[in-house]
C-alpha cells in the first residue's frame, strides 16, 4: 500500500475537529496530493458524510466549490497564523459567517416528546450550506489551545489535528497509517545501525 493510497481521494477525518477535516480535504504532497473538493455536489458530499450539511438542499448552489475553497485556503492561513501568534485576515470567514445565517425556531417534536431547534431551510446558498464549517472555524480559534492543533509528524504527511489524547502528545494522524508508518522507518534504521 503506498502513502495514503494514491488512488483514493476520500476525505481524510483524522483532525478530530470539523474545521480541521474541512482544511484536511486537501492533502498530500507531489504525486500524493488529493482534492477531495472537486466539484459543487462534492462538497455537499463531504457535509453530508461529516454530518454537517444543515439541511438537504433542492438543488447544489451554484458557487458552493469556488466558496468552499476558498473558505479552505482562508481556514489554513488562520490556523497557521495563530499557531505561530500571528494574525491573518478572517474575511472570508466573516462573509459565510454574516450571509450564513439562518433564523432558528423552538418547534415541538411530537414524535421525540420534546423541544428541537429548527433552522428555517430558507435560500440554501452557498454560504449557508458552509455555515457549519465557519462556526467550527471560529470556536476552533476561539476555544482551542494553539499548540493543541498540529500537522501529522509523518513523513510527507500535510493532515492537521487536534490533539484530544489526555497526554498531549499525539504525532500522527492516524497511528494505524502515519504512525506504524514511522515506527517501522525507526526500528529498521536502528537494525542497521546496530
Amino acid at each position: 500500500m503506498s502513502e495514503h493510497n494514491i488512488e483514493e481521494t476520500a476525505p481524510r477525518l483524522v483532525g478530530d475537529n470539523l474545521a480541521l477535516d474541512f482544511i484536511n480535504t486537501e492533502y498530500g504532497l507531489g504525486p500524493l496530493h488529493r482534492e477531495v473538493l472537486s466539484s459543487d455536489q462534492s462538497v455537499v458530499d463531504w457535509l453530508r458524510t461529516v454530518g454537517a450539511l444543515p439541511v438537504e438542499p433542492e438543488r447544489v448552489p451554484r458557487g458552493l466549490l469556488a466558496l468552499a475553497r476558498e473558505l479552505r485556503a482562508s481556514a489554513r492561513a488562520l490556523v497557521e497564523a495563530r499557531r505561530v501568534g500571528r494574525w491573518a485576515d478572517p474575511a472570508v470567514v466573516n462573509q459565510v459567517l454574516a450571509r450564513g445565517q439562518r433564523p432558528a425556531e423552538l418547534r415541538w417534536d411530537a414524535s421525540a416528546k420534546d423541544f428541537r431547534i429548527e433552522r428555517q431551510a430558507g435560500a440554501l446558498d452557498a454560504p449557508g450550506l458552509l455555515l457549519p464549517v465557519a462556526e467550527a472555524l471560529a470556536r476552533l480559534l476561539v476555544d482551542v489551545d494553539p499548540t493543541l492543533v498540529r500537522q501529522c509528524e509523518g513523513h510527507n504527511c500535510t493532515l492537521l489535528f487536534q490533539d484530544i489524547t489526555k497526554s498531549h502528545r499525539r504525532r500522527w494522524c492516524s497511528m494505524a497509517v502515519c504512525g506504524n508508518r514511522m515506527k517501522v522507518a525507526a526500528f529498521r534504521t536502528r537494525r542497521h545501525a546496530g
